[in-house]
């Protein structure tokens, strides 16, 4: 080994200078700290001061020669776990992993092979006294060197931080791209070969936060076409985009035919969420949801939003509002939101809008900490005021008894959420439908799509297909509840004749809230109070707990009741002291006024119409993947049928080639009208038309689209 004393330049020794704050920096820093080093081969007994020394020396003579070069492995001491050993190798040492070559086929751009085998390095080991020695150099390449133009484009050899700063900020003022700012550097520097720096390094390195996430590219292109392709299946598809004046992507919106008629049968109440960021592109998923008449949750639509501002909601409110046909909703619930509420009473002004309950009181443990640490009984104290309170004389007297216990009126949360009170706490809701929607709407619906099919790298073109993979999902559960309430019968509880026809009217879900509360009339005791002609009060009570009573107002001429606990007004569904009062005034069935048709097995029976007048088809386009899906679990069992047995096996083989040969036969006719122009028929009839031909729209045009010049909100 040849040490210090030996040689000149056995010991570089590189040393850090003042201002080198970034990787880059300190790389150039330690390679102008010491003279000659440019002219130096890596040898055996070469020392340095630190391994990272090591590393920009290596790197530096691998770009003098023509190679790119990158950290190898290393070597740990058994007794601290310290590096002892590290080896540098030429960017081409070893082969791709079998892993990545055998998911090549299935990348559409997959990456380019790069590692050929190279043996070249350099081993450098650290020395008792802390230095580190060159143990082993292998000079020789299996490969083609580069010219000094061209090695400069290597990964190992481009340094984003000596791109000119001040030149960014005009390039980017003027809305220049990344190729043409890099061909003014390349003027500006006699050439781009001489640029440490790529296009795609500027890119990254200019388009930084918003900017770089709202130029989407290519993905918003194919977004578009897949947007169009979903439009031209079934035109009962709607979606809206909005970009700004520099043609960046700020807010898009869409919703499928089904998610349309579900608005229009269920839309009634509106629950709307935006609690997931997508991280790749910093785009807020804004969803609008609701409960279908088995008390399911069902989706209007969905949007991506680059901000959470009062604009983008009012624009992504009116867009929705244009999708559903004008569909105001009686009631839309949200989390509390300054820019959510002004935008609701711009777009809504008559629509109630409800604070999600949930959410506050998940929220509580954070606000009040110190409460919930000091005092374990006032989560439960917190809550029965809130939920189990009857009258607002009652909130209000609990409430005040409850911060006055707990020294909680200076507390400005609290404060906050006692002044909108009337948003929020049952007893003021009261009269108020919004269908009891459950608590959970935000755990079965928004995070059972994220937790299943969206992760971090998913791109924005993929988020859209995995989110009707699991609209598809939801539809399933959905058609699996319509077929058991249509196909199974519900045991009665009762001789009540109104049991009997609710039965027969609600779905099998909603009966069985109705039934609980027509069995539970049964330990109710009413009496008259009052009497005014036709309309009678009473004072409907448990006959073990007569204190606590509800008052029931009875106009026997027109079958109409109302109730203090105005369960019919907020849930749709008759309370168990009216159907009391029903049962002793001889109301033998349930008057139809009462019996609203979101609730009943036809809700979803009428047609709905679009913004021409035109009866919107949800299976005009059927999902491919629940096409897909279906075909799947039929094979799947002919194949598990067909396989038992020989005599079994020649049917289904039969059966399959034959179905084979007619999938076939019916692509190559659909493929002859397409080629003639023709409407597309399908079916036994010239109703059943499944597609049209349909003349191509300027406004679909994604170039179009990105013209500052149109209108800045674009839809279809």
């Amino acid at each position: 080994m040849q040490s210090a004393t030996n040689h000149d330049n056995a010991l570089l020794d590189f040393h850090m200078t003042p201002g080198a704050e970034t990787r880059g920096g300190e790389d150039r820093a330690m390679m102008e700290s010491f003279e000659g080093a440019e002219n130096i081969e890596p040898y055996e007994g070469l020392e340095f001061e630190s391994e990272d020394a090591a590393r920009v020396f290596y790197n530096a003579y691998a770009r003098r020669v023509g190679f790119g070069s990158r950290i190898g492995k290393n070597l740990r001491s058994r007794k601290d776990g310290r590096t002892i050993a590290r080896k540098f190798v030429c960017s081409k040492e070893g082969f791709r992993a079998k892993k990545h070559q055998n998911n090549a086929n299935r990348v559409k751009r997959p990456r380019a092979v790069t590692r050929e085998g190279c043996e070249a390095m350099m081993m450098v080991k650290k020395t008792e006294v802390g230095r580190w020695v060159v143990t082993k150099f292998t000079k020789e390449h299996n490969h083609v060197l580069l010219s000094p133009s061209e090695v400069v484009l290597l990964r190992s050899h481009r340094n984003a931080s000596d791109i000119p700063k001040g030149r960014i900020k005009v390039s980017d003022g003027g809305r220049m791209d990344a190729s043409k700012t890099m061909s003014i550097f390349g003027a500006e520097s006699s050439g781009i070969s001489t640029i440490e720096f790529t296009e795609q390094d500027y890119g990254n390195h200019n388009q930084t936060g918003p900017k770089r996430k709202r130029n989407l590219g290519r993905d918003i292109e194919n977004v578009l076409d897949h947007f169009k392709r979903m439009q031209s299946e079934n035109p009962a598809f709607f979606y809206a985009i909005k970009v700004d004046e520099g043609r960046s992507l700020c807010s898009m919106f869409w919703a499928d035919a089904k998610s349309r008629m579900a608005c229009n049968y269920f839309g009634d109440v509106v629950y709307f969420d935006t609690i997931y960021k997508m991280n790749q592109y910093e785009m807020l998923f804004a969803i609008f949801t609701g409960v279908n008449h088995h008390q399911q949750s069902t989706v209007f639509g969905c949007a991506l939003l680059l901000d959470e501002t009062e604009s983008s909601f009012t624009w992504l409110f009116n867009t929705w509002l244009e999708a559903m046909s004008g569909h105001h909703p009686v009631s839309i619930i949200t989390d509390p939101d300054a820019a959510i509420g002004a935008a609701i009473a711009q777009v809504f002004p008559k629509t109630h809008h409800i604070f999600n309950k949930w959410h506050i009181l998940n929220n509580a443990p954070k606000q009040l900490s110190h409460v919930y640490v000091a005092f374990p009984t006032f989560q439960g104290e917190l809550e029965k005021c809130i939920n189990l309170t009857e009258t607002i004389d009652e909130f209000e007297s609990c409430w005040e008894s409850l911060v006055y216990r707990y020294e909680l009126r200076e507390n400005e949360w609290l404060q906050l959420l006692y002044n909108a009170r009337q948003k929020w706490v049952p007893v003021y809701l009261q009269g108020t439908f919004f269908a009891q929607m459950p608590s959970t709407v935000r755990s079965d619906v928004v995070n059972s799509f994220f937790d299943w099919y969206v992760n971090a790298s998913t791109t924005l073109q993929e988020f859209i297909i995995q989110y009707e993979r699991a609209l598809d999902t939801w539809y399933e559960k959905e058609l699996e509840e319509d077929v058991q309430t249509m196909h199974s019968k519900s045991e009665l509880k009762t001789r009540l004749p109104t049991e009997k026809q609710v039965a027969g009217i609600y779905t099998r879900k909603m009966f069985l809230k109705f039934q609980e509360e027509i069995f539970e009339s049964l330990g109710y005791i009413a009496n008259k109070v009052k009497e005014d002609g036709a309309i009678a009060m009473y004072r409907v009570a448990k006959y073990e707990d007569q204190k606590r009573a509800h008052t029931v107002t009875f106009d026997g001429a027109e079958r109409r009741a109302s109730c203090s606990c105005h369960m019919f007004e907020f849930l749709g569904i008759l309370c168990r002291h009216v159907l009391k009062v029903f049962t002793i005034s001889n109301v033998s069935t349930l008057p139809s006024p009462y019996i609203l048709e979101r609730w009943t097995r036809n809700a979803k029976s009428r047609d709905v119409l679009d913004e021409r007048g035109v009866a919107i088809q949800a299976n005009s386009r059927e999902s491919v993947n629940l096409r897909y899906n279906n075909l799947c679990k039929q094979a799947i069992r002919c194949v598990e049928e067909g396989a038992a047995c020989g005599e079994s096996y020649d049917v289904a083989l039969h059966a399959l080639r034959a179905a084979w040969e007619k999938i076939v036969s019916s692509k190559e006719r659909l493929e002859r009208i397409a080629q003639l122009g023709a409407p597309v028929i399908s079916g036994s009839n010239q109703g059943d038309i499944i597609a049209t031909h349909c003349e191509p729209d300027d406004t679909t045009n994604p170039l179009t689209l990105y013209d500052p010049r149109q209108l800045q909100s674009w839809r279809l």
